[in-house]
Order: structure tokens, then C-alpha cells, then sequence
């Protein structure tokens, strides 16, 4: 661990230096060069992201797919939303918007006295071994991201958001990003804040922020994949999650959800919201292990033509005007 954070400390370090410090001294940013360090980490994370999903997961997608890719507009909109979200533009959006707002609530947390509970302190153990204090703060990121999604499906409003995210008929590797921006907004805030309340170092939220991104590209992936009757329920895996994507099946919520049948929950809002892991489903009985390769969408769009949009903007219109109740 230690050997990889000083490999990337070092390309962090010549990014920073070399691409984003004078760039920022011509705009006139200067007085936030320790922002722009921070924003060269998540840059470089980004990159690697990209590289790996066009060396490894796209092969990969062409060796087994699930189905013929059918309409190569609503991808590429898929591809435009990966770059702007790994590569950092929604993030700087963020920081200029939210950052100081999260800053001065923050400071004034501490002024009184609340300070975050440092895992490695209450376990020292833990602050010895890197890995070890890596793998539990995982575990704690992945049980909150299971229930802001089970959030996601079961408050109304917040479906109005969350289901563009749904609305993608053909998933690809590039599909997990195509969400409304409010969306990312209010998940990533949550994020933040149990960051802050347990205290996660920079670099360990960095890493922790890459695995889940770079797990969740490879679940959305065109691919006829499974992990076997044992894997399946250690990691979710790309059959696991795309029967969260199947149309009237794993985000219906309460209206359509079946009875208790091979393995189906009565769960309000469907089945296999696991980000990382299949373990949360199977705990609250919201897990279905079926070995199916349904079509994804949404029921409205097919049952009734709803329209979620084509293109970036047009998404994230319509999204808005859903949320008003407009559309």
C-alpha cells in the first residue's frame, strides 16, 4: 500500500505541476493551488478509469455480449457522461458551487468541539494495517450506498432523479454515469459528510471513491457474466446488477413487486441494490439470484412511451420537469 501511494503521489505530483498549476496561475487561481493538487488526484484517477475500461472491460464486452447494441446515439450520451464525471468536471463544478458551503459547516462542527471518530484511533490495530483499515471503511461505504439506493427507489421524488439513471434500454460499461446531476449532487453530499463523520483521509476516499466507480463500470457492462453459486454472493457481478436494471423486475417499486418466488422479495422497490456487495441483499432480503439476462429500461417507457430524453441536456431537463411533476 504504501509503495502504490508513493507511485501516485509521484504522478499526482507531476500532473499537478505540469498540466494543472500553470493553467491555474493564467486564469488567475492561484490562491487555490492546494484545490488544484487535490483536483490533479482525481484527474489522474479519472485517466486510469478510462484506460482501463476501453483496454479491458470494452474487449471483454465484445468477446460475450448480452445483445447487439442497437442504438449507438444513446451510448456515445453514456460515453459524454463517464468523461465529465471521471475526469473531474462535475467535481470542479461541485467544489465552486457546494465546496465552501461543506467547508463552513465543517469548520463549524469542530469549532464546537465535535470532532470525526477516527477508526485507526478507536482500533489501533487498524491504524497499523492500511489494507486491512481500507477494506472496513469499503464495508461501511458499501452498507450506506445500499440504502441511499434502496432511498433512490423508494422516495418518490428522488425517483423523478433517479430514474434516468434506469432509463438506458442498452447498458454498457459506459451506463453507470448517465444520472441527473441533482442526483449525483445529493449522493455524493452523503458521501462526504460519512467521510467526514469517521474520518476518511483524502487519499483513502480517493481510493475508496475509484474501486467503487471502476466495479460499478464493469457491472453495467454488455456481458454475459456470472460468478458462480459462490461468487455471486461475495461481488456483485454484471448478471446480478443488470437484474436490477430489468424492466418491471429489480426497480419496481411497490405497485409491481412480485411475491416471494425462487428467490424474488416482496421488498418496496425491487431487488439487488448491492454497489459492491450482494451481502446487504441477501441480509434484508432484497437479493435475487436468478440466472436471467432480462431487457432493462423502464415499464412507462415501454408500457406507455414516456420519454426520458435522447441527449445530456434534454435528460437532464426532463428530469427536472419530472421532479416538478411536468413531464
Amino acid at each position: 500500500m504504501d509503495f502504490l501511494d508513493n507511485l501516485f503521489g509521484l504522478a499526482q505530483q507531476w500532473v499537478f505541476q505540469t498540466l494543472l498549476q500553470p493553467l491555474m496561475f493564467h486564469v488567475g487561481l492561484g490562491d487555490i493551488l492546494e484545490d488544484g493538487y487535490a483536483a490533479a488526484g482525481w484527474l489522474l484517477v479519472g485517466l486510469v478509469q478510462v484506460l482501463v475500461l476501453v483496454a479491458v472491460i470494452g474487449p471483454l464486452q465484445r468477446w460475450r455480449p448480452v445483445e447487439d447494441l442497437r442504438d449507438r446515439r444513446a451510448v456515445r450520451t453514456d460515453v459524454f457522461y463517464t468523461l465529465i464525471h471521471r475526469l473531474g468536471l462535475v467535481r470542479v463544478a461541485l467544489f465552486f458551487s457546494v465546496q465552501p458551503l461543506f467547508d463552513a459547516f465543517f469548520g463549524w462542527v469542530h469549532l464546537q468541539g465535535v470532532g470525526p471518530a477516527q477508526l485507526d484511533t478507536l482500533v489501533p490495530w487498524l491504524g497499523q494495517h492500511a489494507l486491512a483499515l481500507f477494506c472496513v471503511y469499503l464495508v461501511i461505504f458499501d452498507f450506506a450506498d445500499y440504502w441511499i439506493h434502496r432511498a433512490q427507489h423508494s422516495v418518490e421524488w428522488w425517483w423523478q432523479l433517479h430514474s434516468l439513471h434506469h432509463s438506458q434500454r442498452q447498458m454498457t460499461m459506459w451506463s453507470d454515469n448517465r444520472n441527473h446531476l441533482l442526483d449525483d449532487l445529493l449522493h455524493d453530499s452523503l458521501f462526504v459528510i460519512l467521510a467526514q463523520l469517521i474520518g476518511v483521509a483524502p487519499g483513502q476516499f480517493v481510493a475508496l471513491v475509484a474501486v467503487t466507480q471502476l466495479s460499478q463500470s464493469f457491472q453495467h457492462a454488455n456481458l454475459r457474466v456470472w460468478f458462480g453459486r459462490i461468487g455471486e454472493r461475495l461481488w456483485v457481478s454484471p448478471r446480478f446488477h443488470r437484474l436490477h436494471h430489468a424492466i418491471g423486475l429489480g426497480h419496481e417499486r411497490a405497485a409491481g413487486v412480485q411475491p416471494l418466488v425462487r428467490g424474488r422479495s416482496p421488498a418496496l422497490g425491487g431487488h439487488n441494490f448491492g454497489v459492491l456487495l450482494p451481502w446487504w441483499d441477501m441480509l434484508f432480503r432484497t437479493a435475487n439470484f436468478e440466472l436471467r439476462w432480462d431487457a432493462t429500461g423502464i415499464r412507462d417507457q415501454v408500457e406507455k412511451g414516456r420519454n426520458y430524453g435522447s441527449g445530456f441536456w434534454s435528460q437532464q431537463w426532463l428530469g427536472l420537469k419530472r421532479l416538478a411533476g411536468r413531464a
